[in-house]
């Protein structure tokens, strides 16, 4: 109880700062319109409204994305900056539960751009959202953004030890448009990268927002993303505690 409580509230507090901040609040949400405004135009051009219904909801879920992989992976190295990190690791509360609810508040910001990104779409492509199943769908992006939640924490204890690993973050945002199938079906990709997208939670969770949107059964994909999600927080459980015990050997927590 007292770690849960600890939990909810290091969320709403650092959910509170966030939503201050103007890179973190406002340019969350603005980003993702520009870059939905621009897959949309692409879809367009075609004139296939089927297509521009899928490219709409991956433009939606793609604000979740956005908002995880660089601001995740800089999660520690701003820490490290402010000189804080040394005191994060020496606390009596494990390093998990400090990171997790930064993270699940950086995906919470995430569901903003969802609905902005819809609205948008409405409102600037005549482009209402059509969905058959919205108890679905909507438990589908809740879905979406746990799991994406995991992948940030994951990405955030990966950095421990590295300086210069956070541009891994920045790195990762655009291939994971692709391989997460948010605007690029990913028939059209090679074969080869199949598994990588199969790896990815977010894959499965806009497929089972597509199946909701559809009238289709969004459950298979909800157990994979669910599935998929829960494996990044034991591996980055088991990873960030031996990392962390590696740098306080090496004396390398700073690197400074």
């Amino acid at each position: 109880m007292t770690r849960l409580r600890q939990l909810l509230v290091c969320y709403r507090l650092q959910l509170r700062v966030m939503m201050f901040s103007p890179f973190e609040g406002f340019l969350q949400v603005f980003f993702p319109l520009m870059f939905a405004t621009a897959a949309l135009l692409v879809y367009r051009v075609n004139n296939d409204p089927a297509a521009m219904l899928y490219a709409g909801i991956g433009a939606a879920a793609m604000g979740i994305w956005t908002s995880q992989t660089t601001t995740a992976a800089t999660l520690v190295q701003r820490e490290r900056w402010a000189g804080t990190l040394e005191l994060v690791v020496a606390a009596p509360t494990p390093f998990a539960f400090v990171v997790l609810p930064i993270t699940f508040g950086m995906a919470t910001l995430g569901l903003y751009s969802v609905v902005a990104v819809i609205l948008w779409d409405w409102w600037l492509f005549d482009l209402p959202l059509q969905v058959e199943s919205w108890p679905g769908f909507v438990l589908s992006i809740l879905m979406a953004t746990f799991s994406i939640a995991l992948f940030g924490f994951l990405l955030s204890v990966t950095v421990v030890r590295y300086r210069t690993a956070w541009a891994l973050g920045s790195a990762l945002e655009y291939p994971g448009w692709l391989l997460c199938g948010f605007v690029v079906p990913l028939t059209v990709l090679p074969g080869w990268t199949q598994p990588l997208s199969w790896a990815l939670a977010p894959t499965w969770g806009v497929e089972a927002m597509r199946d909701a949107a559809a009238g289709e059964s969004p459950w298979f994909a909800l157990a994979m993303c669910a599935a998929v999600g829960l494996a990044y927080a034991v591996l980055a459980a088991w990873l960030g505690e031996r990392l962390i015990d590696s740098a306080r050997r090496h004396a390398t927590l700073s690197l400074t």
